[in-house]
């Protein structure tokens, strides 16, 4: 006989059963209420900024305001803003909705974009402080959402380390 073949009586022998079956299905740690909520606001954030995506397209193509907002009727200012963000948007609720990181940092630099032309140039772009309110209000529930599971994490982790 091999010394291969003569391991697992070896291990009988000691009082150490082999394991017949292995148990080779992955178990995935069932989501928190909190992991599922985040996901929820990620989503409904998504779709606001694919319809925030879809107003700048309609702009720039003359669907909206009648045609008088159109790419070739807007100042280099407008047509900088709306063209850029009209790709921004979309490009992270992509990613908001995959609930990858790079969604949320996407996402900043529009909302980050839209603040700096509604408030730090008002005059060129108007004042907008519905979208203000809603990029700020946006910012404070994620960073809620984040410090939330950042202490989860962290309790859970606490709890593994007591573990033998």
């Amino acid at each position: 006989m091999s010394r291969a073949g003569a391991l697992p009586l070896v291990r009988q022998a000691a009082g150490v059963y082999p394991r017949l079956m292995q148990d080779e299905s992955v178990h995935t740690p069932k989501p928190s209420l909190t992991d599922l909520l985040f996901v929820i606001f990620l989503r409904i954030v998504a779709v606001t900024g694919l319809w925030l995506g879809l107003q700048f397209w309609a702009l720039l193509v003359g669907f909206s305001q009648n045609g008088a907002g159109r790419f070739d009727l807007m100042t280099i200012p407008w047509r900088v803003a709306a063209t850029s963000l009209a790709v921004v948007f979309p490009v992270a609720s992509i990613g908001l909705w995959m609930t990858v990181s790079w969604g949320a940092v996407i996402w900043t630099i529009g909302a980050l974009a839209q603040l700096a032309m509604h408030l730090g140039w008002p005059g060129i772009f108007g004042p907008n402080m519905l979208i203000v309110l809603m990029h700020c209000v946006i910012a404070l529930v994620y960073l809620a959402f984040r410090l939330a599971l950042f202490l989860e994490w962290r309790r859970k982790e606490e709890v593994r380390l007591d573990l033998p």
